[in-house]
């Protein structure tokens, strides 16, 4: 039988590895692939499902010694939670890093508001004079709505406060006093979308959210509207909607760091469109959110494995 040890699906930071030695070693897979995957798993009593890699049905159930399964971040669909749960395998996630997704949104949304991309070629090409012949704009005296207000989504109403917009909340599990404390007034989801300048979505992927964002709801944003993706790629329905509602000027701009699959298909007319503006899943990933995420995720996987209760876990059930 092979020698206990914890399995990554790809590279993890140090402090990870330092905290998970402290109980059995750590292995980089090479690949993040499931048969793999599935060539590590004898001896394995954990796996980190880290990048691209995903934890599926058929691993779990292969992975007889398996005790834990971890993800240094917010979102957990890459694992198959059922399956885990199933199996009474905890899964735990690191919801602590999620201001610099915050941080990251509202980055999006200023860049695409400001037309930053625009003022740094006026400059480079020797275009200085066009300055006079074009504009950016304001988030002051709009209105942004926020779609999810969990951590990430009170952190970015946090943030975007001071700039004197109007702010609306769309979270059906967060009551109207939370978002009176931040600032928001919660609204039902239609209406959120009828008056926000701009919206941005910060919800998990479930099946309540996939594809929320369709070619029926994005028709009732507000023509010209400012759309900022950070969440999942999945909770719009498909690129195709986005690149229509630029088309016909339903939305004015799109911010994605999230595509439906990753990486996208960059031959998509989406991405020749300069109003779509993109980021490699990548604005989260900071080294104080990654640190925490890290320290958060090893630290709960450690506790799985000597019989202590996680401070996160996705499926808390097991442990009933």
């Amino acid at each position: 039988m092979a020698a206990e040890r914890f399995v990554s699906t790809a590279p993890i930071g140090s402090i990870a590895i330092e905290i998970l030695q402290q109980v059995a070693p750590v292995e980089i897979s090479p690949t993040t692939d499931e048969q793999t995957m599935m060539g590590l798993l004898e001896g394995t009593i954990g796996i980190v499902c880290r990048g691209e890699g995903k934890v599926t049905r058929r691993m779990v159930n292969a992975g007889h010694q398996l005790a834990v399964i971890g993800r240094p971040g917010t979102g957990y669909d890459p694992v198959d939670v059922e399956a885990a749960t199933e199996r009474k395998i905890p899964v735990v996630y690191a919801p602590v890093g999620g201001f610099a997704v915050a941080e990251g949104a509202l980055a999006m949304l200023l860049t695409i508001v400001k037309r930053l991309p625009m003022c740094d070629q006026l400059v480079k090409s020797g275009q200085w004079l066009r300055r006079y012949e074009s504009e950016t704009g304001d988030i002051a005296g709009g209105t942004l709505g926020i779609v999810g207000l969990g951590r990430i989504g009170a952190h970015f109403a946090g943030l975007a406060r001071p700039f004197g917009v109007t702010m609306l909340g769309y979270d059906p599990v967060v009551d109207q006093a939370r978002m009176h404390d931040l600032g928001v007034d919660k609204v039902e989801f239609d209406e959120l979308l009828s008056r926000s300048d701009f919206v941005s979505v910060s919800v998990p992927l479930s099946d309540q959210t996939r594809g929320m964002f369709n070619r029926s709801s994005i028709a009732m944003m507000k023509p010209g509207a400012i759309f900022i993706n950070t969440s999942r790629g999945a909770i719009v329905e498909s690129l195709d909607v986005l690149a229509e509602s630029l088309e016909t000027s339903r939305l004015s701009a799109v911010g994605l760091d999230v595509f439906p699959e990753e990486p996208p298909d960059i031959s998509h007319r989406i991405f020749q469109d300069p109003r779509c503006h993109c980021a490699p899943h990548l604005i989260g990933v900071t080294p104080l959110a990654m640190e925490r995420n890290y320290r958060s995720m090893a630290t709960d996987m450690v506790a799985v494995v000597q019989g202590r209760q996680p401070t996160y876990c996705v499926n808390p059930e097991v442990f009933a």
